[in-house]
């Protein structure tokens, strides 16, 4: 299975309202529940206006169109990852699987999942 880097620094953080988030960013993630509204994007898209804010972020795509049959992919890939001390934040589209590690973790991460047969690209 091949992994892509993504090539820019991503913020996860929370605003109040969904008017402050960039929706013409070129990457974005917002999750909205009763309880907050969420997003994951790029360092330089971060809402002005945000009640929270955690920086520091890289992130890996998996490649391809993952189908809803697939088993375990996600699971396999933060168990290898918890496995060398490194926690993840993870984000799934219709697509594919994304998982953000922070940027002090990103190259052991990077070693750890090619050393599991991993691509990364």
């Amino acid at each position: 299975m091949t992994l892509k880097k993504l090539a820019y620094d991503m913020t996860v953080c929370k605003v109040d309202r969904i008017e402050d988030i960039d929706l013409n960013a070129e990457m974005f993630f917002i999750g909205k529940t009763d309880e907050e509204i969420s997003v994951v994007c790029r360092t330089e898209d971060t809402p002005a206006r945000t009640t929270e804010r955690d920086d520091g972020w890289k992130g890996f795509r998996i490649e391809g169109i993952l189908d809803f049959s697939f088993i375990g992919i996600l699971s396999e890939l933060s168990r290898i990852l918890a496995e060398a001390g490194i926690g993840i934040f993870a984000v799934s589209t219709y697509n594919t699987d994304y998982i953000f590690v922070k940027e002090s973790n990103f190259e052991h991460a990077i070693e750890v999942l090619a050393e599991a047969g991993y691509v990364i690209v």
